[in-house]
């Protein structure tokens, strides 16, 4: 008999096999006579708890829907047959491991219509009944507990099928959405103790995070008001983090490229709902700028004294970089910032008597130049202070007070700790600092010092990766927009320590930037008051941009340069490290003193610490043409190629000079003329910082990593460009 036939209209008709079976029929009417009272749900929310069947033995009876008075006689209590079946819950049906008899054909899910618990009045005992179209089929199992085991396990595996077809054709969302509340609540109060049963709402989420929320928005607050309901639960965030972790899957590659970016769209919505009320009264709110400002009058924070730089211009810290701004070739000239130690004494009689007469608030006719202005600015209160004046001042600053109620503090909370569980995978958070690089919350939200102070971990996650397309996404996108960076320096709005963060930050930075430079220019037009600081207190990243400042001659003021060698020569690891600067500033005047050969051969196989060996034993100021070609340097090199002055043709010829060392000879090597970068692992990341060297004259970059479009953009920013070699490259 096939039991999942279906009626057409009133007519009830059946295949030949059901004509020819003798199975019982029973009515409505004649279960009445019987004194049965009519089907109704049973209260199952009892407190038991069930384990969800797989598998079990039961008795099976099936009952036709009458159409004549003999298959009303035939379908009496008396003459009903049962039959003993192990029954399987399959994903889709309900089969028997024996299919004879009743159970021939399995019942599809599908085909039932509803599932019922038997309380009539002389209905069979620990019985449930599975409407099918045409009849009914009766299950009768040995106790109680067995018969609401099985009713709750065929729930859920009907409503499980259920969700499985409507999935099937995601074009109807909102059927989706009902679909899955109704599954996500029948979870939540289903008896049934399985880790199935939980498993289940996430993997439909999991499934539904990797579809574009663009197709559907309502999928977003739905996603939303679920994590919220998770967080709710007794585990609390321990539930959401498994929940988190199922849609990431347990590899170490999250198989689904949706899944991050519409996890975040979910984080970023709830936590702008937060700040919503102070949004829509934003016309009564101070900018950013205005916070900031604000924050500073109220530490009384003094103006950074300003300084007069070489090449300043403004936002160096952005990752745009302006074309036409032109780096100036510099050879460090060691008289400019090569002080002996001896004089740090000196400096300090100088400070502490520009000082005292700074306080000396008389002043005679007779007076000196220097003292008339100091005492001038010991009188007036508001000319620029000392640098040594801004050092003192605290880099941290409060922000504006903002309240949040009981349920938006829960929120918030819920979702800026997914953003620090996001910030855990490290495949998604290459991903993750991308999307969060444009800073996508509002000023209410990067005044507010909870959510900055719990956003801290996720920025301090970025500035510990080693991945530049990571840490990169620190800085801003674009000039005049604050990144990361600017907002948890010192001074800025994030700001509540010391300048850890902000060290770790420069740190990272420092080792990828390939406009190093640039970075540090913008250090000493904005940040050198924290940096001399934090390098006052022994920090030895700051240490070192103090000495790189002075190495690239940065600063162009005297009396700041003799400030910062003060400051390094006031704890151990500075006044080591200006020591070590001042030896190479005397090798390098040594190697930069005119003589020497103008063509230079290294022997094939030659590594990095040959050539750093060779130069510095004599002197190479004349030396013009320098071949590498063949041997085994690497970019660690070209710190000792920006050294030669006179430089104008490199052959890098079959060696391992790759992108970093572009990034240096860029920068420092403006006039070279000729290079030979043929067969080398250079890729479009270091080939298009070639652009600012505008004397190049001859170019090979046959068998490289050359693109089309970065051979086009060399093309266009070198103009003396005149022999070219790209054969054996996509731009050939």
């Amino acid at each position: 008999m096939d039991l999942n036939s279906s009626s057409n209209g009133g007519d009830h008709r059946h295949s030949s096999e059901e004509r020819h079976c003798l199975l019982p029929e029973s009515s409505a009417s004649d279960l009445n006579k019987l004194g049965a009272a009519p089907c109704r749900r049973s209260n199952y929310c009892n407190g038991m708890r069930y384990k969800l069947l797989q598998e079990g033995d039961i008795q099976v009876c099936v009952i036709k829907h009458p159409r004549t008075f003999l298959s009303k006689i035939l379908s009496s209590k008396f003459l009903r047959r049962w039959e003993p079946h192990h029954l399987t819950l399959a994903d889709s049906s309900l089969a028997s491991a024996t299919p004879t008899g009743y159970m021939e054909n399995a019942i599809w899910y599908s085909a039932v219509e509803d599932v019922q618990l038997l309380s009539w009045e002389n209905a069979p005992k620990y019985c449930l009944q599975l409407t099918i179209p045409g009849g009914t089929v009766l299950l009768q199992a040995a106790n109680s507990y067995l018969r609401d085991q099985w009713f709750h396990s065929l729930q859920w595996k009907k409503k499980i099928y259920k969700y499985k077809k409507v999935l099937s054709n995601p074009s109807r969302w909102e059927v989706v959405l009902k679909e899955i509340r109704t599954l996500v609540d029948m979870a939540l109060s289903s008896p049934l103790q399985d880790d199935s049963i939980h498993q289940a709402p996430l993997e439909i989420v999991s499934k539904l995070l990797s579809e574009d929320f663009g197709k559907c928005p309502r999928l977003r607050l739905f996603t939303q008001e679920y994590i919220l309901a998770l967080n709710e639960l007794n585990a609390g965030m321990e539930v959401v983090k498994k929940f988190i972790h199922s849609m990431h899957g347990p590899t170490g590659q999250c198989p689904h490229p949706r899944v991050l970016p519409n996890l975040v769209a979910v984080c970023l919505a709830a936590i702008y709902s937060c700040y919503e009320e102070f949004i829509n009264s934003r016309d009564n709110s101070p900018s950013l700028k205005e916070i900031r400002n604000g924050c500073q009058q109220q530490c009384d924070r003094k103006p950074n004294l300003p300084l007069r730089l070489l090449h300043s211009s403004p936002d160096l810290v952005s990752q745009e970089v302006n074309s036409d701004t032109r780096m100036k070739s510099i050879i460090v000239n060691s008289t400019e910032i090569h002080v002996e130690l001896e004089r740090s004494s000196l400096v300090n009689q100088k400070l502490k008597g520009s000082t005292s007469s700074g306080s000396n608030n008389s002043s005679s006719n007779n007076s000196s130049k220097s003292n008339n202005s100091s005492s001038s600015s010991g009188n007036n209160s508001d000319s620029e202070p000392s640098l040594i004046d801004c050092l003192l001042v605290s880099p941290t600053c409060s922000t504006m007070v903002i309240e949040l109620s009981p349920q938006a503090e829960r929120v918030l909370g819920c979702y800026v700790e997914i953003l620090k569980m996001l910030s855990d995978y490290d495949d998604w958070r290459p991903a993750l600092a991308s999307l969060l690089q444009p800073i996508p919350f509002p000023k209410e939200a990067l005044a507010h010092v909870k959510f900055t102070k719990e956003l801290k971990y996720v920025i301090q996650r970025f500035a510990e990766d080693p991945r530049q397309e990571v840490h990169s996404c620190l800085l801003s996108v674009r000039a005049g927009k604050d990144g990361w960076f600017q907002l948890y320096s010192p001074g800025g709005v994030a700001c509540d320590d010391d300048g850890e963060l902000f060290a770790s930050m420069v740190h990272i930075l420092m080792g990828s930037c390939y406009k190093t430079k640039k970075f540090l220019l913008s250090l000493a037009e904005n940040k050198l008051g924290p940096c001399m600081l934090l390098a006052l207190r022994g920090n030895q990243t700051m240490v070192e941009i103090l000495c790189l400042m002075l190495e690239y001659n940065i600063i162009d003021n005297k009396d700041t340069q003799l400030q910062i060698i003060s400051t390094l020569e006031s704890t151990d690891v500075g006044k080591k490290m200006y020591e070590q600067l001042c030896d190479r500033q005397r090798e390098l005047k040594e190697l930069q003193r005119k003589g020497g050969p103008t063509r230079l051969t290294l022997p094939s196989k030659s590594t990095d610490a040959d050539l750093a060996r060779l130069l510095s034993s004599g002197s190479f100021g004349n030396l013009e043409n320098l071949s590498l070609a063949f041997t085994n340097v690497t970019s660690a090199c070209a710190e000792q190629l920006i050294k030669l002055p006179s430089l104008k043709q490199l052959n890098l010829w079959s060696t391992q000079f790759g992108d970093a060392g572009l990034r240096v000879l860029s920068e420092h090597l403006t006039s070279l003329q000729v290079l030979n970068l043929c067969e080398t692992p250079v890729t479009d990341s270091g080939l298009l910082a070639l652009s600012s060297m505008r004397s190049l004259c001859s170019l090979n970059m046959n068998s490289t990593k050359l693109s089309v479009d970065t051979y086009e953009d060399l093309k266009a920013k070198l103009p003396n460009l005149k022999e070219v070699d790209v054969r054996y490259t996509e731009a050939w």
